[in-house]
């Protein structure tokens, strides 16, 4: 309800992005690559072993799930996968972390808009990490790196691996500590131009708590709040705001 559209924005380098990136409306063929990998997991009926360090799914709380119900519930949608692909494709970031690995098809985006880049993607289950890594090879990605473990202690210990970091998505853990902890480790190594994205900002009251924390923050300077994700920028020569948009 508080959300903007176009016409009431007033910063150029977010109208640029909203404009440019975020609402737009033209097609990119991995859209179609990484769709039909999509379709085919909606339809597979194997049964994974499912080892859970987060919060966990709201809609299943079983330790064995199928294939297609993984894809179906935890997976995030076509819209939003694309709007990664288009944030990495217009930034052109080269290191990449993805807190949450799933079954890929977010990870498939990021290296589907940075294929010079390289991808980290942290997954704390070995069977889905073993499903991601296929759907991987199938789509032909090789700039993607799983680390399989529990984030708390892999994604310290990446950072120390890499010079600095250029994009986030945080989809790993949804309530608040995790959150927040995972944030500032990522700030260790992050610079004005990079761009984190979080993923399920009103997810639950912690999420909520996060994000209002995150917002607050001292080094990030500009946020857009998209609902269902928040967008993080550290760019000082522009001015401390929070944009609320509709997408």
């Amino acid at each position: 309800m508080r959300a903007f559209k176009l016409h009431g924005v007033h910063s150029p380098f977010v109208f640029d992005l909203f404009h440019n990136v975020l609402h737009h409306t033209g097609h990119f063929p991995a859209y179609n690559h990484v769709e039909a990998l999509r379709d085919a997991l909606l339809q597979d009926e194997r049964e994974l072993q499912v080892t859970d360090f987060g919060a966990g799914s709201k809609i299943s709380k079983h330790k064995t799930r199928k294939v297609k119900d993984i894809a179906r519930t935890s997976a995030k949608p076509a819209k939003y996968g694309q709007l990664l692909f288009r944030l990495v494709n217009h930034f052109q970031p080269q290191i990449i972390f993805e807190l949450g690995t799933s079954l890929g098809l977010t990870t498939s985006y990021l290296a589907e808009a940075r294929k010079k880049g390289h991808i980290y993607s942290f997954e704390g289950c070995p069977n889905i990490t073993r499903a991601a890594q296929k759907n991987f090879q199938q789509l032909g990605l090789q700039n993607i790196q799983v680390i399989e473990g529990n984030l708390d202690e892999t994604l310290q210990q990446q950072l120390k691996q890499v010079t600095q970091l250029d994009f986030a998505f945080l989809d790993g853990n949804h309530r608040y500590e995790p959150t927040i902890s995972y944030f500032e480790s990522c700030l260790t190594k992050s610079h004005e131009q990079t761009v984190l994205v979080l993923d399920d900002i009103y997810w639950s009251a912690e999420m909520k708590q996060a994000w209002q924390e995150i917002k607050r923050h001292p080094q990030v300077q500009q946020t857009i709040d998209l609902y269902f994700v928040g967008l993080v920028f550290f760019r000082k020569q522009q001015p401390k705001e929070n944009f609320t948009l509709y997408f």
